[in-house]
């Protein structure tokens, strides 16, 4: 059942834990934990949505992952929290204000659903290459539950009155307010008013393309999904539509993506630095030293900082991704000095998000696991915004984004 692309998003009859449980229900997204990791957290607590989102921690360890046990498993844990009245659906489509504040960060973003003809014409634009196994997962999570549980974290560009709206629902009661691991406040507000609802539609209507900033898997599920589901009786309105967190581009926080690498590839420290003279400015620092701008990145080698400044000429400026700091530290250093010219998968190297910080990767050269390794300045949103106008995919590992959606205070039932 083909829909008017011109519809980007809609409100939903969103599946949601009590005020009181929520807490207790709300979990980190799936894939920034292990299933060690994940256990763990979900030790004691029996309605954590990690017993839906990862469900082979309630399965013996030796059960394969993407085994069908795991999905049926998932199933029935999810089924269980309907059942006990831990989660209900609202009794009319809503949409809903989701405030997250991190230290001093604060973003308030619109919790909805989005149009999978948009994301299919390209209206929802994409950045990233995707996995088939980890697109295939997500379609049997879906198709297991009939429910999308993880939100596709959403960009637009800045609108004043959509922000207003947003605001002003956040005077009123919040139906879930929660702390999660003792750092990030999640607040959630239902918005059932029809004027507002239908306010927010026509803004939203209006804008001429939304940016996935994560969850491309998710988003690419969610069509596979609709499109499989299409002629046959399971084929539903909702279905044509994927959980959504929408934020304004400017109030997102993407933080530094770093790059650590096993070994100099035959070249010893002295020698590699004199390569990198002949491209960079080179800087030894007297601690450690963060970035400030585009153009320079940090290195930690021997013990040792430096800020390395890239020669102006060799940033292709008019590609909007060749021009991308970690698309230069690629073509500049890691490709022609180290030997990597596939960071998907060469082992030689690792990627570390920003929140370890830098004592992370000098704990990771300083242990003898890695030979050097480098801090990026953050990919600016205009950037990633750049690159999906062109429809290009960014390199991988590009953007943190910091605080994480939870998983669990909102869920969409494809009915």
């Amino acid at each position: 059942m083909p829909l008017d692309s011109r519809r980007l998003i809609q409100p939903f009859n969103g599946l949601r834990p009590r005020r009181a449980d929520a807490a207790a229900v709300a979990a980190p997204p799936y894939d920034v934990l292990s299933s060690d990791e994940a256990r763990q957290a979900a030790s004691g607590k029996p309605l954590s949505f990690l017993h839906v989102s990862k469900a082979e921690i309630d399965l013996p360890a030796a059960v394969d992952h993407y085994a069908a046990e795991v999905y049926v498993r998932s199933a029935e844990n999810f089924r269980r929290l309907i059942d006990a009245g831990i989660l209900s659906r609202d009794e009319r489509p809503c949409y809903y204000a989701y405030r997250l504040v991190m230290g001093e960060h604060v973003q308030i973003g619109l919790v909805a659903v989005a149009s999978v003809a948009a994301y299919d014409s390209n209206r929802i634009r994409k950045h990233e290459l995707t996995r088939p196994d980890k697109e295939d997962d997500r379609v049997r999570q879906i198709e297991a539950l009939n429910a999308q549980t993880g939100p596709v974290l959403l960009v637009h560009a800045d609108d004043a009155e959509v922000e207003r709206l947003l605001l002003q629902a956040t005077e009123d009661e919040p139906v879930a307010d929660l702390t999660a691991d003792g750092s990030v406040r999640h607040s959630v507000w239902t918005i059932d008013d029809p004027e507002r609802v239908a306010r927010i539609s026509a803004l939203f209507d209006a804008m001429p393309s939304l940016y996935i900033a994560d969850g491309h898997h998710r988003s690419a599920a969610a069509s596979r999904v609709a499109a499989a589901r299409r002629g046959t009786p399971a084929a539903t309105a909702s279905g044509e539509f994927f959980l959504s967190v929408i934020f304004p581009a400017s109030r997102l926080q993407i933080m530094d993506y770093n790059r650590v690498v096993r070994d100099l590839h035959g070249l010893t420290e002295e020698a590699f630095l004199a390569a990198l003279a002949e491209r960079y400015r080179i800087t030894v620092c007297t601690s450690q030293e963060k970035p400030e701008r585009l153009g320079v990145c940090s290195m930690y080698l021997g013990g040792r900082w430096y800020r390395l400044e890239v020669q102006p000429e060799r940033v292709p400026v008019a590609d909007p991704v060749r021009r991308l700091d970690i698309s230069v530290l690629a073509e500049q250093i890691l490709g022609p000095l180290l030997g990597i010219t596939d960071l998907r998968r060469d082992t030689r190297i690792d990627f570390v998000g920003g929140m370890r910080g830098l004592a992370e990767l000098e704990r990771r050269v300083d242990s003898g696991e890695m030979a050097v390794a480098f801090a990026m300045y953050p990919t600016p949103m205009a950037e990633l915004m750049a690159v999906a106008d062109t429809g290009q995919v960014m390199p991988p590992k590009s953007t943190w984004f910091e605080p994480k959606l939870a998983d669990g205070l909102v869920s969409h039932v494809l009915d």
